[in-house]
């Protein structure tokens, strides 16, 4: 009886199944986010043990956003065919298989391929992984669910980075991916044994793809938002890498991954902004969210090593409620809309890693022509956009579930 009143109306916090499904894509998002960024903290030891340039160091973590992004055109429309949970099983596994292969790669070409091919075979768990929730968690709970999905995004990269900073100063950067790599293995694991299989999911045979998807204007905005603001979140990451390693504060690859613990305000963040917009609405939450990344990135621009971690937490909790609530919005939009919820969120994270792959790879160049004032003033600009394109959303007329 309780399973086919959870199999009519969705999962509540406090059901089993709930508890089994959170703690999954829990662990999935945190396997994702640690592999697709774990060579973030390693930028200035790629940099010396390739012989490349700062900018070229970038594209160890762009190859993989790129790659996921374009994969993520193909995984969202497939799922409406082949279903969620097999494809986010398969995801998280194949995904731990080429972070293995990359500690081993003997060129800098070797290692960006598989980078590349990790990007790819990660797409799997994102592409559904909202489209999976909203059809088997309750619609009260919807926001909910989603932003402890997020906050393990939120974990992820935080532990990734940690980790492989400090494996880096054991080991060096293979060790480090190696080590994250197995990191990658036992969240796999978890995936596989407790995600619980689709109850909802209706196949669309005929519909792998709508344009639909590209046409409602808040869609569309909120695609912007995803790209924007990732991509300003990835370059103040990228630059602090090379910031706090440099003059004057000559920080370890381990030392520097210590600021990374911001990262658990962004999980805070984007649990705390998914309650908010479900007692406040997302059009008002989202702005909110936006004005805080911007207060976060004008606070770095301070020269006290204090001042600038402050900024980097402000500014990263500002990010998670901003992508935890957009995220969320886009298949309650899709939904409510009669557009299909996988392709509407696989359009949103093209867009997010899209955005990370250009925006965070320009990062780079900003270091080598203004240090850390051209990267502030990279990722201040495109915040900025961020806040706008939310303000327009206000403007947008809403439908049941916005």
């Amino acid at each position: 009886m309780h399973q086919s009143v959870a199999h009519q109306t969705g999962y509540l916090p406090g059901d089993p199944e709930y508890r089994k499904l959170s703690i999954a894509l829990f662990a999935a998002g945190l396997a994702t986010f640690a592999l697709l960024y774990s060579t973030q903290p390693l930028l200035p030891e790629l940099v010396d043990a390739f012989h490349v340039s700062p900018s070229q160091s970038a594209f160890s973590v762009s190859f993989a956003t790129f790659g996921l992004g374009l994969a993520l055109l193909v995984a969202g429309p497939a799922s409406e065919v082949l279903g969620r949970t097999s494809l986010m099983r398969w995801s998280v596994a194949a995904t731990s298989g080429f972070a293995l292969l990359s500690a081993f790669a003997p060129t800098w070409h070797t290692l960006l391929a598989l980078r590349g091919l990790q990007g790819i075979a990660m797409a799997g768990l994102p592409a559904v992984a909202m489209a999976y929730l909203r059809e088997e968690v309750h619609h009260d709970s919807h926001a909910k669910a989603s932003g402890l999905y997020i906050a393990g995004t939120a974990v992820g990269g935080m532990a990734g980075r940690l980790i492989a900073g400090g494996l880096s100063d054991l080991g060096g950067w293979r060790f480090a991916t190696g080590g994250i790599a197995v990191v990658g293995v036992l969240c796999a694991a978890v995936v596989w044994l407790l995600l619980p299989a689709s109850r909802n999911f209706q196949p669309k045979p005929r519909a792998l793809f709508s344009g639909r998807v590209l046409r409602d204007p808040a869609l569309l905005a909120l695609y912007g938002i995803a790209a924007t603001a990732v991509g300003a979140f990835v370059a103040v990451y990228n630059g602090a890498v090379f910031r706090l390693s440099g003059s004057p504060y000559e920080l370890s690859a381990g030392a520097a991954g210590l600021v990374f613990c911001v990262y658990l305000l962004g999980s805070a963040g984007s649990a705390t902004a998914g309650a908010l917009a479900d007692r406040y609405g997302r059009r008002a939450v989202v702005p909110i969210g936006c004005l805080i990344t911007l207060a976060g990135v004008a606070i770095t621009l301070a020269a006290p090593l204090p001042l600038i971690v402050l900024g980097l937490a402000v500014m990263t909790a500002g990010f998670f409620a901003v992508h935890g609530v957009a995220s969320g919005w886009v298949p309650a939009r899709a939904h409510a809309s009669g557009v299909g919820t996988g392709q509407a969120s696989s359009m949103y994270l093209f867009s997010f890693y899209l955005g990370s792959s250009v925006f965070g790879g320009l990062a780079g160049t900003a270091w080598s022509r203004a240090e850390w004032t051209g990267v502030a003033g990279e990722a201040g600009v495109l915040f900025a956009v961020t806040l706008v394109l939310a303000l327009l959303l206000r403007n947008v007329p809403s439908k049941v579930q916005n």
